[in-house]
């Protein structure tokens, strides 16, 4: 009787403890940053074609500009991309962030300054999906803004990878 007792009491300890990281893991690990009237975002170009990519050429890249048309500092966060084969960076005054790929947002927060731009690099690795990873390609990058009338920034970058 004494084992059976023990048995449960480890069987609800287990459950807790794995019902409470399930919880932990479901939410969201980015930060939401607060909308302003001050700051207005700008972006010039949100489309790109590499046009063929060799799959073992090396990785292809694009810079995006994003600036700060407004009066007070463009907060830029949420940083995404749609698959694993592609990352993306934001260069603010030649500093860089991590490296954010699918399903990285973080809680990294850039400031841009009133009347400057930041940076978008988009890193896109051919060959990560191996020797069948051939064919037509698309691939998205979110970034999100605290500007109240572009709260979300959306590129796409497609290409076809060849041998």
């Amino acid at each position: 009787m004494k084992h059976k007792t023990v048995f449960i009491v480890i069987g609800i300890i287990t459950f807790a403890i794995l019902g409470t990281g399930a919880w932990l893991l479901s939410k969201p690990v980015g930060v939401a940053v607060e909308k302003s009237d001050q700051s207005k975002v700008e972006v010039g170009e949100t489309n790109h074609d590499w046009g063929e990519i060799k799959i073992n050429g090396g990785n292809a890249e694009k810079v995006f500009l994003i600036k700060n048309i407004g009066v007070g500092p463009l907060k830029l966060s949420g940083v995404s991309t749609s698959c694993m084969c592609t990352t993306a960076q934001v260069i603010i005054d030649g500093k860089g962030s991590p490296f954010f790929g699918m399903h990285q947002k973080s809680s990294w927060i850039g400031e841009v300054p009133a009347g400057k731009e930041a940076e978008l690099k988009i890193v896109f690795d051919p060959a990560f999906h191996g020797p069948s990873g051939v064919g037509a390609m698309t691939r998205q990058i979110e970034v999100e803004t605290n500007d109240k009338n572009n709260p979300k920034l959306e590129f796409t970058l497609k290409g076809s990878v060849v041998k």
